[in-house]
């Protein structure tokens, strides 16, 4: 999902990230929960076909992998959506890393909302109180979805050195 990341080919999943966020999010009531899922599914698919390129038996790094997006769409109203039940049936991660951070300092991150984007918080603009309650369900929501996976948990730590020495720990571990 960073573009920086993405392949020249892989370009259109940039556009169509930032065409969901800026054409569909900010009138969600001219959408249905699905149509968000099915332009979602570009995405999710992707990831997924993107592993499945990966070579055997080399550990590979995805972030959130469809998870976040999985409960995004579950936030929005698509929870029944036969997509979403789909996504599930994709390859799972053989351990899971959840980094678990605080609204109170990702809202610190994001310049006190300035940096979000409307699929981040609740309501019509961002607040300290919208961005709270979305990101705590979501926290709630991806919980639920990774409860069956094998899940290290890594507290928040006040330096992205020291998270980044807890995930190489953990990689370290499972991987050898």
């Amino acid at each position: 999902m960073d573009d920086t990341r993405l392949a020249p080919e892989h370009a259109l999943i940039g556009r169509l990230r930032r065409n969901v966020v800026q054409d569909v999010a900010p009138h969600r009531s001219a959408w249905s929960p699905e149509f968000f899922a099915t332009l979602v599914q570009t995405a999710v698919v992707h990831l997924r076909d993107q592993l499945l390129r990966a070579d055997a038996g080399t550990p590979v790094v995805v972030d959130s992998y469809y998870y976040k997006l999985l409960a995004k769409c579950r936030l929005a109203g698509a929870g029944e959506s036969p997509l979403l039940a789909w996504w599930r049936t994709f390859p799972r991660p053989s351990r899971v890393i959840y980094l678990d951070v605080s609204p109170e300092t990702t809202w610190q991150r994001s310049r006190q909302g300035a940096d979000l984007n409307l699929l981040e918080y609740y309501g019509p603009q961002p607040d300290r109180d919208g961005f709270r309650r979305y990101q705590t369900d979501l926290a709630k929501v991806m919980r639920d979805e990774i409860q069956d996976l094998p899940v290290t948990v890594i507290e928040e730590m006040g330096r992205p050195e020291l998270t980044a020495a807890a995930i190489r720990e953990v990689l370290t571990h499972e991987f050898g």
